[in-house]
C-alpha cells in the first residue's frame, strides 16, 4: 500500500501536496495492489466549483489523489506550508503513466470525448509509446445515458480489464462520472483528464511552457476558444484570486492526509 501523501486544503478542497513522480508512484502502487481509485486533476475551475457544489467537494475529498493542475493551485500550496509541491498537469501525467505503461504492460482504456477521438488519441500513443497495451475505447453520447446503456458500459468496460481509465469529459461531468462508477468497475484506476484527450491526439493546442510555468494557460485557452470559455474565465480567474488572497491573509490552513 502507498504511503500516505501529504494534502493541503485550498479555499476548503484538498489539494494533494505532490510532485509528478509522487502521482506516478502512487498509480502504480494502486495497480498492483488492485485497488480502486479515481484521480481529480483539478486547477483553479475545479476548486471554485466545489465553492457552491458540496457533492463536487465531497468528490474530491474521496479522490485518491486531487492533483494541482495549474500553477495557481501550486503557488498556493507552497504558500501555505509544502514548498516542493510541482504541478501535475494532466497531459504531463497521461504521458508519465503512458510511458510506464508501455514499459510494464499496464493496459489501458479511453473513455470519452467526441465520436472518433478515443481511437486517435490511442493510436497516436501507441505510435509514440510501441508495446502500449490498449485494451479499448469509447466515445459516450452527450446526453445522459439510460440505466440500460450504463449498465451496457460498465460491462465493457469490466470485459476489457484495463489498469487505467482515463475519462476525458471535462469537469465537474467527469468527477460525478467517476465517483459513481468507482465500485461498480473493477478497474484499478480511474483518471479524469478533460482537455489532454484533445491535446494528446493532436485536435487542439496547448499553451506554451512559458506560459504555463507562469500559470497563465486560462489566458491561452480563453484565446483560442473564446465562445466557449469567456464565462468560465471571466468568472473563475478574479474569484479565485479574491478567495485566494483571503485565505493566505487568513494564514489558513490545516494539513490531511491521503486516503
Amino acid at each position: 500500500m502507498n504511503a500516505p501523501l501529504p494534502r493541503v486544503p485550498i479555499l476548503g478542497v484538498p489539494v494533494s501536496a505532490i510532485t509528478l513522480d509522487d502521482a506516478v508512484m502512487a498509480v502504480e502502487g494502486w495497480i498492483l495492489a488492485r485497488e480502486r481509485h479515481y484521480v481529480c486533476i483539478t486547477g483553479a475551475h475545479g476548486v471554485i466549483e466545489c465553492q457552491t457544489d458540496r457533492a463536487l467537494r465531497a468528490i474530491h475529498e474521496g479522490a485518491g489523489l486531487v492533483t494541482p493542475d495549474g500553477m495557481p493551485l501550486v503557488f498556493m500550496a507552497r504558500r501555505l506550508g509544502f514548498p516542493r509541491t510541482g504541478r501535475v498537469y494532466g497531459p504531463d501525467l497521461m504521458r508519465a503513466l503512458t510511458a510506464l505503461s508501455a514499459r510494464k504492460g499496464y493496459r489501458q482504456y479511453y473513455f470519452g470525448g467526441a465520436t472518433g477521438l478515443p481511437e486517435q488519441l490511442a493510436g497516436r500513443l501507441q505510435a509514440q509509446f510501441p508495446g502500449l497495451p490498449v485494451a479499448g475505447t469509447f466515445s459516450p453520447p452527450f446526453r445522459p445515458s439510460s440505466p440500460e446503456e450504463d449498465a451496457e458500459i460498465v460491462a465493457r468496460i469490466n470485459a476489457a480489464r484495463p489498469d487505467i481509465l482515463w475519462v476525458g469529459l471535462s469537469t465537474p461531468k467527469q468527477e460525478y462520472w467517476m465517483a459513481r462508477h468507482r465500485d461498480r468497475l473493477e478497474v484499478p484506476v480511474m483518471v479524469g483528464v478533460g482537455a489532454a484527450f484533445d491535446f494528446l491526439a493532436g485536435t487542439k493546442r496547448q499553451a506554451p511552457v512559458w506560459m504555463q510555468r507562469r500559470g497563465l494557460e486560462w489566458a491561452f485557452r480563453l484565446g483560442t476558444e473564446p465562445r466557449r470559455l469567456w464565462r468560465r474565465y471571466g468568472r473563475i480567474v478574479p474569484e479565485f484570486i479574491l478567495r485566494a488572497s483571503l485565505q493566505l491573509l487568513a494564514g489558513t490552513t490545516r494539513p490531511r492526509r491521503s486516503f
